[in-house]
C-alpha cells in the first residue's frame, strides 16, 4: 500500500539484485525488514527518514573469514566492532579458535550463546571436525546451526588448526555433502610446505620477510586444491577454497565447475591490495598464509574477480596484537593480519573507485555471494523484499586517509595505515538499527546468531547489469 507509514526510510542510489539500480530511490523498513522499495517521487510517510542523496545503499557485507578467537583479547566484541565500522554487518566465524576448536555441536552452541550479548553485527558460525573423530557429529553440527565447515590440507597446529588426511577428507566431504553444507578449505600441500620451509630456515631469516613467501610456492596451494577438487568430484560435496592467491588453482576449479562439481572460490582484500615487494617494506606485519603473490598474480586475481571465476572476497581477519607480529626471524611471528574493517573500503577504493570491478561487482563478491555459499540469502545479502534491514552507505565523493589509531579492533594496528582513500562508509544498518555513524559506533550490542535458511545455493556468474531504474520492485504484498 503506498499510503503505508514506514518506521525507517532512507533515500540514495539503490543497488539491487540483477545489476539494477535506483537513482535516488528510497529505501523502507518496518520492524527490521526491508518491506518497500520505492522510486524517487513516489510519495511515502515515515517516523525516521535519513537522506543520503548522491551516495551508494548498497546490502551489508557478509565477510565469510572472521576469526573471532585465534587472538582471545579481540573477542565477538572486538571483531564485530570493527566490523560495523567498515560496513560489514554479518561476519561468519571459524571455528579454529585459540582454546578449542569448533567440531562438536556442544562447543557451536556454547558459542552462539555468546553472540546476543557481545556482538554489534550478526554472526554465523563455521564448524570444523576432529582428526579421527565420529563423523556423525557433522549432522549435530549441521542441525545446530553451522552454516558450513572448514578443513585444513595443511597442519598448521595439530591441535587448534589440524590437518585432515586425503582418506578422512574424502569421508567427511560424503557427510558434509549429505547435510547440504559448503566445505571450505585452506589448500596448500602439506609435504611441499615443510620441505621448504625447512630449506628456507636456514636462510636469512632475519633480513628477508621474502623467504616466508618462497617457504610456500604457489604449487603448494595448486596441488591442495587439485587434489580436493577431485575429492569434491567423487563426493558430490560443494567445495569452496578460502584465500585463494594462485591464478592457476582459480582456473583448475572452473575446469572443475564445468564438469558439474559444486565449487567456489574466495580470495582475500590483502591479495588484492598488496604483493610480495611489500614483504621487504613491512616485514612480519604482511606475513600471511598462503603469502602474498608476485604482482602479475595480484593483476590476474582483479580479472578474475571481475570476471566471476572469484565469487568472494573477504578479510581472513586474524587480529594479532603487535607483539605477535615482532620477532626478527620471520618464521617466528603469527600469520595473518587484522582486516574485517577495512574489507569493503579497500574494495571500493582499490576497485570501484579505479575502474577495476564495478559497484554491482563489489555487492556480488561480499554480499551475495557469500549468502549464497552459506545459506544466508533468504535473509541477507541482498536489498529485496522481506530480507533484513542490512544495509550501508558509501559516499563516493569522500577523500580519507587510513590511520590504524582509528580502527576499532583491538589488534591495535593495520597492513594500510597511510593509504589514501577513494570513498568512505557513511553508515552501516543491521536489521534496519543503525551500528555506525560515519564517526563511532553505537553502543548497543544488537548481534544476533545466524542460522542458514537454505542449502548452498550455486552458481555465482556475474549477471548482466541493467539500466538504471529497469525492472525495479517497489512494494511488497
Amino acid at each position: 500500500m503506498k499510503d503505508q507509514a514506514y518506521e525507517l526510510s532512507v533515500r540514495g542510489n539503490l543497488v539491487l539484485p540483477g545489476g539494477r539500480i535506483v537513482n535516488n530511490g528510497v529505501l523502507a523498513i518496518n520492524q527490521g525488514r526491508i518491506t518497500a522499495i520505492l522510486e524517487d517521487g513516489e510519495p511515502f510517510d515515515s517516523s525516521d527518514h535519513q537522506d543520503f542523496t548522491g551516495m551508494w545503499i548498497v546490502p551489508g557485507a557478509i565477510d565469510a573469514h572472521v576469526h573471532c578467537f585465534s587472538e582471545p583479547s579481540e573477542g565477538i566484541t572486538g571483531a564485530t566492532r570493527s566490523a560495523a565500522a567498515g560496513g560489514v554487518t554479518t561476519i561468519i566465524d571459524m571455528p579454529y579458535d585459540s582454546d578449542e576448536p569448533v567440531w562438536t555441536a556442544e562447543l557451536l552452541e556454547r558459542k552462539a550463546e555468546r553472540i546476543g550479548s557481545e556482538a554489534f553485527v550478526d554472526v554465523a558460525l563455521l564448524a570444523t571436525i576432529r582428526p579421527d573423530g565420529d563423523m556423525d557429529e557433522i549432522a549435530r553440527l549441521a542441525e545446530a546451526g553451522a552454516c558450513g565447515f572448514k578443513l585444513s590440507t595443511f597442519n598448521t597446529n595439530s591441535y587448534r588448526f589440524p590437518r585432515i588426511n586425503d582418506g578422512e577428507m574424502l569421508e567427511a566431504f560424503e557427510h558434509i555433502a549429505a547435510q547440504k553444507r559448503a566445505v571450505g578449505l585452506h589448500a596448500e600441500n602439506d609435504e611441499i610446505v615443510r620441505r621448504f620451509s625447512k630449506k628456507h630456515e636456514a636462510g636469512d631469516v632475519h633480513h628477508d620477510p621474502l623467504l616466508h613467501c618462497k617457504s610456500r610456492p604457489p604449487v603448494a596451494e595448486s596441488t591442495a586444491v587439485a587434489t580436493a577438487l577431485e575429492l569434491a568430484y567423487w563426493s558430490g560435496a560443494h567445495v569452496h577454497f578460502h584465500h585463494t592467491t594462485v591464478p592457476h588453482a582459480v582456473r583448475l576449479a572452473e575446469s572443475y565447475a564445468r564438469e558439474g562439481v559444486a565449487v567456489s572460490v574466495e580470495t582475500c582484500i590483502h591479495y588484492l591490495v598488496l604483493t610480495d615487494r611489500d614483504m621487504m617494506r613491512m616485514g612480519a606485519k604482511a606475513k600471511i598464509n598462503p603469502p602474498l603473490r608476485a604482482p602479475k598474480d595480484q593483476s590476474e586475481l582483479w580479472e578474475q574477480c571481475r570476471n566471476g571465476a572469484i565469487g568472494l572476497v573477504t578479510s581472513d581477519h586474524a587480529p594479532w596484537k603487535i607483539e605477535k607480529k615482532s620477532a626478527s626471524n620471520i618464521f617466528d611471528n603469527a600469520s595473518g593480519a587484522p582486516g574485517v574493517e577495512t574489507l569493503v573500503p579497500l574494495l571500493y577504493a582499490f576497485g570501484v573507485a579505479e575502474g577495476r570491478l564495478s559497484i554491482h561487482d563489489l555487492v556480488r563478491l561480499v554480499s551475495e555471494n557469500p549468502a549464497r555459499v552459506y545459506g544466508l540469502s533468504d535473509r541477507k545479502g541482498a536489498l529485496k523484499i522481506g530480507a533484513d534491514a542490512d544495509f550501508i552507505v558509501i559516499d563516493p565523493a569522500a577523500r580519507w586517509v587510513l590511520d590504524e589509531n582509528d580502527q576499532h579492533s583491538n589488534a591495535g594496528w593495520s597492513l594500510y595505515h597511510g593509504l589514501e582513500m577513494k570513498g568512505r562508509i557513511e553508515a552501516s544498518y543491521v536489521r534496519g538499527h543503525e551500528v555506525y555513524d560515519g564517526k563511532s559506533v553505537s553502543d548497543k550490542r544488537i548481534g544476533q546468531f545466524v542460522k542458514p535458511g537454505h542449502v548452498s545455493y550455486l552458481p555465482l556468474k556475474p549477471y548482466k547489469e541493467a539500466k538504471s531504474n529497469d525492472s525495479v520492485i517497489v512494494e511488497a504484498k
